[in-house]
């Protein structure tokens, strides 16, 4: 797999490539590498810059607590461990994509800014993530109904000519990707785990070649699930979307409900939610918190992406100015935040 210079220091500042050694340098986090980009960015450095042999001197005055210089050159020094997961993921048909790509999602950049993940790993139709489309989300564990209705909802959008957006995960998530594949429909499943295993699988190998599929992950290709994981992808799934659906949800707890609650609050998307009657279900609190009762009638699913989005709420002065640097408004366009955003 061939990177640019620019994506391969992004690669070895904020991507864990093998498992690690106990005492080894982390990999900087979305909000380090936030801080780290607007610092070089600021100072007309370029991030391919760094793997110059000289860090040091490029980034004299660069002070942080937790994003120290021996942080930065532990991470730039593993070009070995870089050159062989990339061996490993271009086998399996991956491709790497960083947010001074040109085909890095706007929707990422326009709602979390300052949160957009500055990798995306995938396989598939990278395309396809410019798309937009409907985003379906529910419990891993739910009744047999509840899946049907979910891929019932997968076969709408195909019918349609809307694209399906969800998490990957067994239950609600496959259910709906799976329903709406089968009839040909577009679909983007965010997975939070394995997504080189899922890359060679025989269950989305057709659709792959098709064209009709891409799966994405803001994490390590050979990542095993972790809990926190599964809970941070979740914004990722209701923002590349334009309306997204609950089937099914937990009160109070589980990634379908933390997800849901986050939307609401952030505001990123208009969010609808079946009816249901089970005694554990979260979906009527879910309603009372904002979001709205899915219509029985589902022929018009266009129409569920028209509700206009609230105004969000006055930012504090901090995250205003933050809000500023990641605006595409104000960023060089011959440059970007990541660097160029061509060539």
């Amino acid at each position: 797999m061939a990177l640019s210079a620019q994506a391969q220091a992004v690669v070895l500042l904020t991507a864990h490539l093998a498992k690690a050694e106990k005492g080894a340098a982390r990999p900087l986090s979305t909000a380090e590498w936030g801080r780290f980009a607007i610092w070089l960015r600021d100072r007309g450095l370029q991030p391919e810059a760094l793997l110059s042999g000289e860090p040091a001197k490029l980034l004299a005055g660069w002070l942080d607590k937790t994003v120290t210089m021996q942080r930065v050159e532990a991470l730039l020094g593993r070009g070995t461990a870089l050159g062989l997961a990339l061996d490993r993921w271009e086998r399996a048909g991956l491709w790497v994509m960083t947010r001074s790509d040109p085909d890095y999602p706007d929707r990422l950049k326009r709602r979390l800014r300052a949160g957009s993940p500055p990798l995306l790993f995938g396989c598939g139709n990278r395309t396809l993530l410019a798309n937009g489309g409907l985003a379906v989300v529910g419990s891993r564990e739910t009744e047999e109904s509840e899946l049907a209705f979910a891929a019932r909802l997968g076969a709408a959008a195909a019918a349609q000519g809307m694209s399906i957006v969800s998490g990957g995960a067994r239950g609600v998530d496959e259910a709906a990707m799976l329903g709406a594949l089968e009839h040909e429909c577009t679909t983007i499943g965010v997975l939070a785990d394995s997504l080189l295993r899922a890359a060679t699988s025989a269950k989305y190998r057709r659709y792959l070649m098709a064209r009709d599929l891409a799966l994405v992950s803001p994490f390590n290709p050979e990542a095993r699930f972790e809990v926190g994981n599964a809970m941070a992808r979740n914004r990722y799934i209701y923002c590349l979307a334009d309306a997204a659906i609950v089937v099914s949800s937990s009160l109070g707890k589980g990634g379908t409900w933390t997800g849901a609650i986050e939307n609401l609050d952030e505001r990123w998307v208009p969010l609808w939610v079946k009816t249901s009657s089970h005694p554990a279900s979260g979906n009527a609190e879910l309603v009372r918190r904002g979001a709205r009762w899915l219509p029985d009638d589902k022929h018009d699913l266009i129409a569920l992406m028209l509700v206009p989005e609230r105004t969000a709420d006055p930012q504090e002065p901090e995250q205003a100015q933050l809000d500023l640097l990641f605006d595409d408004d104000a960023i060089d366009p011959g440059r970007g935040l990541d660097g160029p955003t061509s060539g």
